[in-house]
């Protein structure tokens, strides 16, 4: 059976290859007779990847510790559900995922209107890219990370999932993010070809519209599940530590999301034709650069998966894509005209990509920062989250502050919704107003709570209009920047004003953290299915001795992973000031040492991601020139 699926992954190379050789040959010579049976092979592809992951969850689900993979990953004690989920747990496995999604990504397009519509020729320049993406996944599965591995004799148990991933976000994390990269392929396939081509008929983003936005979205989710893992399973009580694997998932974001803004002008305008080709290249690219910062071992990070042989693959790669999409880009068709003066929604769109791509930048050359000094010093230092708060959290506030005045700028010059604008200020100014009032003093933090104050009551007044059909702007991206202001919100309180105190407690005892009195009711060893526990059983009361809830922390020691305790947080989970708890030990006198944080607005930050995630899916119906034209 395992042999059946390394020949699959060597099918699906081998169809990706001819497929896009045809294509060239197809391409060169300025025929299009070819076309459909280029178009077949991605049944094969996709059919092939899709039966080697099938056969990968089999021998995952059954326990057949002979394949390497699942006994590498699995063992006797571990849930159906997480059997399932350790598809994506390691190296092999997460590759084979990606692989799948590309290749289902593309199948889908291929069965849309919208891919029929393309002229033949773009459509053989499409294939050429995506088989050369889908050729290069099988290489490296089948060459250097073989999920198919097998092990004789093989054991009666497995090594067991790191219990770190043992939780339901960051089960689902993973395949999200590997969703997004996936579905990004398409739009970037199709619009390097109509650069090779010249456009006819309908415009990349057009035709790629769905896939774009749901990519997005994937994206999105992912980073955001990735974000609320951390903070409910690593113990430390923060949700973003600027952690190298974590820096490199935001920059296909960061990429992607400007790349959404200059849509909008070249929708609306004609512009920047050549600057969203290379874009959505880019953000592609920086897919495989995070796969290539995770499974280099180039970069220590606590999510990496160490040092491995699929390195060198992936950074020729990229190199390879880079230099052919700068090269289909500087030969493609320019945009129409010159940008608008800077003070108009134009400018205010450019300016919003930029600062998406200089942060993308330099959280690139920050996470980079440890290879890059070894060119002067034998040892070399990486930057601290310091760094990354110091220099990036400023151009996320000046962000805020133009997403709050764009919505209200004209086309041309100047504001054009003065009244809008009026009331999305005042709610500005009201929000930070009350802040200082309820002692929140701290000026950067005050500057960024206005400008989500304004912008949530500037889409609450836009969304009011939008229904009532007096303006243009979609409901999708007006639900989207609400959730921009939930989560900046909720970073602009939870971070500066996030207050963590170590308890030292016996039974019976409390102690006082902020407006909170928390209170020692238990503490005790146990033993769970496959790890010994300590746990403290803590109630929570508020000033007036109201008892607000009981949270029971645990540090665990699991069997298989000797030498090692993992936490497990609990909270009592608040839209105001949530109580956050993880056990730290013992201390020489026995008694038990906790730790409490108090976490303001941290809960709109995952209220924000939901509708940062779900609600731009409303937008995907759209068709045809952008709304904004005619605002």
């Amino acid at each position: 059976m395992y042999t059946l699926a390394f020949a699959l992954l060597l099918l699906a190379q081998i169809a990706s290859i001819a497929a896009a050789g045809l294509a060239l040959i197809q391409a060169w010579n300025h025929r299009t007779t070819g076309v459909v049976l280029v178009e077949k092979a991605h049944l094969v592809v996709s059919t092939a990847f899709g039966l080697a992951s099938g056969i990968l969850l089999y021998a995952l689900v059954q326990r057949d510790y002979s394949l390497e993979y699942v006994a590498s990953y699995t063992d006797n004690a571990l849930e159906t559900f997480y059997r399932l989920a350790a598809f994506w747990a390691g190296q092999p496995g997460s590759l084979l995922f990606w692989a799948l999604a590309v290749a289902i990504s593309g199948s889908l397009f291929a069965l849309t209107r919208s891919y029929a519509e393309l002229p033949a020729r773009t459509r053989l320049w499409y294939w050429i890219f995506f088989f050369a993406i889908t050729g290069f996944f099988a290489t490296l599965l089948a060459l250097w990370s073989n999920p198919f591995m097998q092990i004789h004799p093989a054991p009666q148990d497995g090594r067991g999932l790191n219990p770190l991933l043992q939780n339901p976000g960051m089960i689902f994390h993973p395949p999200l993010l590997f969703l997004g990269y996936g579905g990004f392929t398409v739009p970037a396939c199709v619009a390097l070809a109509q650069g090779v081509c010249g456009r006819e008929g309908r415009p990349w983003y057009q035709t790629t519209r769905v896939f774009f936005i749901t990519a997005w979205c994937f994206l999105t989710a992912g980073i955001l599940l990735g974000a609320w893992w951390a903070y409910m399973e690593l113990g430390w009580g923060g949700y973003w530590g600027w952690d190298p694997v974590e820096n490199a998932s935001l920059i296909p974001w960061l990429i992607g999301t400007a790349t959404l803004h200059t849509l909008i002008i070249e929708q609306g305008r004609g512009k920047l034709t050549r600057i969203n080709i290379l874009l959505v290249s880019l953000t592609t690219i920086s897919g495989f650069f995070a796969t290539f910062l995770v499974r280099s071992g180039i970069i220590d990070s606590v999510h990496a998966f160490g040092q491995g042989p699929v390195g060198v693959p992936l950074l020729v790669f990229m190199a390879f894509a880079l230099l052919a999409t700068l090269l289909i880009v500087l030969s493609s068709e320019r945009g129409q005209g010159s940008l608008e003066n800077p003070f108009s929604r134009e400018g205010a769109l450019c300016l919003t990509a930029w600062i998406f791509l200089i942060l993308g930048f330099i959280i690139l050359c920050a996470t980079m920062w440890p290879v890059i000094s070894r060119l002067w010093s034998s040892a070399p230092m990486g930057l601290d989250a310091n760094f990354y708060n110091r220099v990036c959290l400023p151009l996320a506030t000046l962000l805020l502050v133009v997403m709050a005045l764009c919505p209200w700028l004209s086309w041309k010059l100047g504001f054009k919704e003065h009244k809008g604008l009026v009331i999305a200020l005042a709610g500005g100014l009201v929000l930070a107003g009350l802040a200082w009032y309820l002692s929140y003093e701290k000026i950067h933090p005050l500057v960024s709570q206005f400008a989500a104050g304004a912008i949530l009551l500037g889409c609450l007044v836009l969304a009011a209009r939008r229904l009532a059909h007096k303006t243009s702007f979609r409901l999708g991206t007006i639900g989207c920047h609400l959730g921009v202001a939930l989560c900046a919100l909720g970073i602009a309180f939870s971070g500066p004003y996030k207050l963590t105190r170590d308890l030292v407690l016996e039974e019976g005892q409390s102690a006082q953290i902020d407006a909170y009195e928390v209170r020692l009711k238990s503490a005790g060893t146990g033993r769970g299915p496959d790890y010994e526990y300590l746990r403290a059983t803590l109630e929570i009361r508020d000033s007036s001795g109201t008892l607000v809830n009981t949270v029971s922390p645990e540090k665990r020691a699991y069997d298989k992973f000797a030498g090692m305790y993992f936490s497990e947080v609990d909270v009592a989970s608040s839209f105001g000031k949530e109580v956050y708890a993880s056990v730290s030990g013992l201390d020489s006198r026995g008694r038990i040492v906790v730790q409490v944080s108090i976490e303001p607005l941290v809960s709109w930050i995952w209220v924000g991601g939901i509708f940062m995630s779900l609600i731009p899916l409303l937008n995907i119906r759209a068709r045809g020139r952008a709304d904004q034209k005619s605002a």
